[in-house]
């Protein structure tokens, strides 16, 4: 029993233990010092996420605010995992809600010039960040909800999918997919895991041969997210979800969590290395670089 106990307050896969070591001081420098931690979880915030802890109800809502599109670079994935790593020391928070200050967009996934005319070091690093977000996300003990306010193509589909629930805006407007072959790029192996588990083989093999971007209605339909509702209810619904989440006994939940997704996470653990040295030798081909330069050039063109 007690080592089901220890499980079910972490099944963080020890993949994830780079990226996060400034996080981890943090952590113990707040149980050496009980009130700090208390002082700070009420409300904390860097350059390109809000993180608001209501202690009463043990909720967090995490504001993603990197203009223009909340790109996943490589400083916007090392804020977000310290600031789960935050919410995780703090055993007052149970349950996180996400979503974007920003009009119109969830996240617009990798940001492209952190993997266009870069170093292999920066390859590396920016990899390894991407991979450290997945594990901290997909393999959390919270209760975690993507309040999908906006379109979230991408990197930006695959943190919604790696939520245990997501409710979207209703609006035709807004879209969401893994459209990765539309640039040229493969998605990695534990992209694809991730999509099977939430909508089944079939659909996600279509949708990511063609790199399909789904508009809200038929992301409902696919399976993809959960729920549609307006876009003024969005908080208001995704509070109610997460409360049903939280009326269970957290060590059932997150056992049965671990349960359905250590072996997904464990996949990627055992081939962390291999799937950075895939992702740098892919990404450096110069047929790469070209279709990243040439769909960079006509965003600049879109934005003109």
């Amino acid at each position: 029993m007690a080592a089901a106990l220890s499980l079910a307050r972490r099944i963080v896969p020890p993949g994830l233990q780079p990226l996060c070591s400034r996080a981890q001081a943090w952590g113990r420098s707040a149980r050496q010092r009980p009130g700090l931690l208390l002082a700070q979880s009420r409300a904390f915030s860097n350059n390109k996420i809000l993180v608001e802890l209501d202690e009463g109800s043990g909720v967090a809502t995490v504001k993603f605010k990197s203009p223009p599109v909340n790109s996943l670079s490589l400083d916007f994935l090392t804020e977000l995992c310290i600031s789960l790593e935050k919410l995780e020391n703090n055993r007052g928070c149970r349950g996180v809600i996400f979503t974007s200050a920003i009009p119109k967009v969830f996240s617009s996934g990798l940001d492209i010039t952190d993997m266009c005319g870069k170093s292999t070091e920066h390859y590396v690093e920016f990899w390894r960040a991407v991979q450290q977000m997945w594990l901290r996300l997909y393999g959390s003990n919270m209760v975690t909800i993507a309040a999908i306010n906006g379109s979230s193509p991408a990197g930006g589909c695959l943190f919604a999918l790696s939520c245990d629930y997501r409710i979207m805006a209703d609006n035709p407007k807004f879209y969401i997919g893994l459209n990765e072959s539309q640039l040229g790029i493969v998605a990695p192996f534990w992209f694809k895991d991730t999509f099977v588990n939430v909508v089944g083989h079939r659909v996600a093999e279509r949708s990511l041969q063609l790199g399909s971007l789904h508009p809200a209605p038929e992301a409902l339909q696919l399976g993809i997210v959960d729920e549609l509702v307006p876009e003024e209810k969005l908080q208001e619904k995704a509070a109610a979800v997460l409360a049903q989440w939280l009326a269970l006994p957290d060590h059932a939940r997150q056992l049965t969590k671990s349960m359905m997704r250590k072996p997904v996470l464990d996949r990627l653990v055992t081939h962390q290395e291999d799937d950075v040295q895939h992702f740098v030798s892919f990404i450096a081909k110069e047929s790469i670089q070209k279709s990243l330069r040439k769909y960079m050039e006509m965003l600049s063109k879109r934005k003109g």
